[in-house]
């Protein structure tokens, strides 16, 4: 019995292996290779198939490819340099190099033989192992980033071809090589690449215009040329039109600002100037409203000016459509305080269509350019002073 205690004594407690903490792994090695990330939702029944990859791993990968132990395919290249990679690594990575292979022959040697040329030798060895580890060296991406594009591109390798896309983006584009990498990326049937390049192009037209890369695209493609210089009249269109647009609202706005001191002067009164009933304060805040100066000149020049026919002072004139577009602004003409505000409602009735489409059609644009929806600005200044009188000046 006293043995038997002493050797289960000895064995350890399962319990206590469960619960001993595992300790944490060694910090990987410097390097200066950029691994693709995994991205994605990852299901919840598969999640043990989506842990990231160690860096262990992904350098057993790189040595695999490195060292080619046990290859099966030879790579050649532009310089006749073979390249020793792995039929079942190729064939999962690209379906493009899996048919190549199912039609290679097979050497003496047991190796079967492609060629992948048009390309430097060191882009097609970058481009083999990124099929291994999904790595590549930033030095490698920035000297090789345009033949990684055609190479992803050619042999259906997504990711690679995203990350030379997103690689160009980022800053590699320049106003000597965007129009070759327009050219290569409507070729690689990359939309965002080439819209990027097409803004860039439209954005810096007169340099571009004068690269050499432009002159031989001229020569090349003439209808992408035609393209792009129709773009650039409707950009010139656009930006017209936007301005035109612009002086618009400012004019809408400044009439918007009018009508709000016009009101503010005949309901409140403001500096010199007010309603007849009401004694201006002598010590007056200073007015809010932009446009109640120049109004307030317009109103006392309108008041004593002796040439009133139609057509006669410019100043009154533009006195007379101000207070006719109060009117039509106005929500209730019985309780404004406006002059001859009543009098130009009932004008309205005897004018003839082409004048009240017109007046309709700047109202229109008055309301939307202050984004106010249906209702007047002024209707609670109105409703404010119901309780007041609807004396006038």
């Amino acid at each position: 019995m006293g043995k038997m205690s002493d050797s289960v004594a000895d064995e350890p407690n399962p319990s206590a292996i469960k619960t001993c903490p595992v300790p944490p792994p060694f910090p990987p090695p410097p390097s200066t290779s950029y691994c693709r990330p995994k991205t994605g939702p990852v299901p919840e029944a598969s999640f043990a198939t989506h842990v990231p990859v160690s860096r262990a791993t992904r350098d057993i990968w790189e040595r695999l490819f490195d060292e080619g132990y046990r290859s099966d395919v030879q790579i050649l290249t532009s310089n006749d340099v073979p390249i020793f990679a792995h039929a079942n690594v190729l064939g999962m990575a690209s379906p493009v190099l899996r048919g190549m292979l199912k039609q290679a022959k097979t050497r003496s040697d047991g190796r079967k033989s492609i060629s992948v040329k048009g390309v430097p030798h060191d882009a097609v060895r970058a481009f083999i192992r990124f099929l291994y580890s999904s790595c590549y060296e930033k030095e490698e991406m920035e000297e090789f980033v345009v033949h990684l594009l055609v190479l992803s591109h050619v042999f259906v390798v997504p990711e690679l071809k995203q990350i030379c896309i997103e690689s160009l983006e980022r800053g590699f584009l320049t106003t000597d090589n965007v129009v070759d990498i327009l050219q290569l990326a409507l070729l690689c049937d990359a939309p965002r690449l080439s819209l990027f390049c097409h803004r860039m192009i439209i954005k810096g037209f007169r340099e571009i215009s004068g690269t050499e890369g432009w002159r031989a695209m001229k020569q090349s493609h003439p209808v992408l040329e035609k393209e792009l210089l129709e773009s650039m009249v409707e950009e010139d269109n656009r930006e017209k039109e936007r301005v035109r647009r612009g002086k618009e609202r400012k004019i809408y706005l400044q009439l918007y600002e009018a009508m709000e001191a016009l009101v503010h002067i005949c309901r409140d009164g403001c500096r010199t100037i007010g309603p007849h009933d009401r004694d201006l304060e002598k010590n007056q805040q200073p007015c809010s409203y932009g446009a109640c100066r120049g109004l307030e000149q317009l109103v006392r020049h309108f008041a004593g000016c002796k040439l009133r026919v139609p057509g006669g002072c410019s100043h009154c004139k533009r006195m007379w459509q101000l207070l006719e577009l109060h009117s039509r602004l106005c929500a209730d003409s019985s309780l404004c305080r406006v002059p001859l505000c009543r009098n130009f409602k009932e004008r309205m009735r005897k004018q003839s269509k082409k004048d009240e489409t017109r007046w309709r059609i700047l109202v229109k644009n008055i309301l939307r350019a202050k984004a106010i929806g249906g209702s007047p600005f002024f209707l609670s200044l109105l409703v404010s002073s119901s309780s007041s009188s609807s004396s006038k000046f």
